[in-house]
């Protein structure tokens, strides 16, 4: 100890010597004192902040959901699906207490063709909890409304998982539960996808898949499609060892109510593909947004371009309203088979006149396989009667008529229809089925003359 120190009175304590020295020195007061304790404060408070950070980086994991990756959509739909739960008392949804929410509207269609309305709601943005697999997690759901997607106007979002590092494994569990839902709510149905920019996206809800031997065409027809179909799918790797660009096109044509469009929604149905619908007279479209979608089209999907003569009637492509599409004749073609149109594809055109396509449209590599699904044939409708009316034990039956008395009810059907159309007289299928669907047998066979229209 300093002979200064030592010198002081035994009753002067700590507190009072350190006063003294801050107090009365002049430098303290000057301001190097203080100047030296903001110093150590500011880098104790750095310290804090950098232990913090690297405390929160080893014990913390966060996982970042774009609206762009496909298990945004799927995780919006799990957490609406325990929204749902925690209203019937089931699993609880820790996010239904929170301030900031938002609603999921769908609607349920019913077998009996009527349809209901349900809101669901989820966490909108902002900061929230939940539990799951005894693991407590931050949901933090972000929304940019000053940027948005280029082409389809949607705002960026993201959603943001974080948990303990002990438990980073219920982010794969979380992720794989929220697929096999929407697995699950797709199986054994369609969907059908639309543009949204440079994008396919869904529309809708999954729709019930048709039965293909519903959509009852002339002999040999859906068959003879059927089957091309599915060799083309067989056959990859034989394009593939050939060098040949691995897409087919299809072109059905005929009168309207010939059941084009219902055959491909039923085929991709039974197939278990995806159904994407192309409106080449949709505004905004041009060709290198044409190319763009052609070119990537989602895995196991059938593109389907319907009244493809009414795109372009006379190479001049011009809607109802008399816009004029900026899709080109040329750019189309380069688009179906075009050194940069994409493989992998299957695509469907549909038309009422064929007569009206130029020829270069049609050509092989374009259209592979036409076929004609014309106005209704005596055997056609015999078909269609029976399918209607048989087994007349299932709910919501007109009538419960035996087999043997529908068959030969059938076959009345088939000589009006042959004998009409010795008069040079026609009627779609479509027509057929509206009678069908409103009519009791014995009204069927009687007013069935009524529908018949001249060639």
């Amino acid at each position: 100890m300093s002979p200064a120190l030592s010198s002081l009175p035994a009753h002067v304590d700590s507190r009072s010597l350190v006063s003294s020295l801050l107090g009365d020195n002049p430098y303290f007061q000057a301001g190097f004192g203080l100047m030296g304790v903001g110093v150590g404060l500011s880098v104790f408070r750095q310290a804090m902040i950098f232990s913090t950070v690297a405390l929160r980086r080893r014990m913390l994991v966060s996982l970042e959901i774009s609206n762009k990756d496909p298990a945004y959509d799927w995780f919006l739909a799990w957490m609406a699906h325990r929204t749902a739960n925690a209203n019937t008392g089931s699993a609880a949804a820790p996010w239904l207490r929170s301030h900031q929410l938002s609603v999921q509207t769908s609607h349920e269609q019913r077998k009996n063709g009527s349809s209901n309305a349900l809101f669901k709601l989820v966490a909108g943005p902002g900061t929230h909890w939940m539990r799951f697999r005894k693991a407590w997690i931050q949901v933090k759901r972000e929304r940019e409304t000053r940027s948005q997607q280029l082409m389809s106007g949607i705002p960026w979002e993201t959603v943001t998982l974080t948990t303990l590092s002990r438990d980073r494994n219920v982010f794969s569990e979380l992720l794989r539960e929220a697929r096999d839902m929407a697995v699950v709510a797709q199986e054994g149905k369609l969907v059908i996808q639309i543009p949204w920019g440079l994008e396919w996206k869904p529309f809708g809800l999954p729709r019930r898949k048709r039965p293909l031997k519903s959509v009852v065409l002339a002999e040999g027809a859906s068959e003879r499609i059927e089957e091309d179909v599915k060799a083309f799918l067989r056959r990859r790797q034989w394009y593939v060892d050939r060098g040949i660009p691995y897409r087919r096109g299809y072109l059905l044509h005929g009168p309207p109510g010939s059941g084009k469009s219902s055959f491909i929604q039923a085929l991709a149905g039974s197939l278990s593909y995806d159904l994407c619908l192309l409106n080449l007279s949709e505004r905004g479209l041009a060709d290198d947004k044409l190319i763009h979608l052609l070119s990537n089209t989602p895995e196991r999907s059938f593109v389907l371009i319907e009244d493809v003569d009414a795109a372009f009637n006379k190479r001049v492509q011009t809607s109802e309203d008399g816009y004029q599409s900026s899709v080109t004749f040329s750019g189309f073609l380069n688009a179906l088979d075009g050194v940069a149109s994409g493989e992998e594809r299957v695509i469907f055109l549909t038309t009422n006149h064929p007569e009206r396509l130029d020829p270069a449209l049609v050509r092989p590599g374009r259209v592979d396989l036409s076929v004609l699904l014309d106005d209704a044939t005596p055997e056609q409708a015999r078909r269609l009667f029976v399918r209607f009316y048989g087994g007349g034990g299932e709910d919501g039956a007109w009538e419960h008529i035996d087999p043997q008395t529908i068959e030969k009810m059938g076959r009345e059907v088939e000589e009006v229809v042959k004998r009409e159309m010795k008069l040079g007289k026609r009627v779609s299928m479509a027509a057929l089925q509206g009678m069908f669907i409103r009519s009791t047998t014995a009204e069927a066979v009687q007013g069935i003359r009524t529908l018949f229209m001249p060639k």
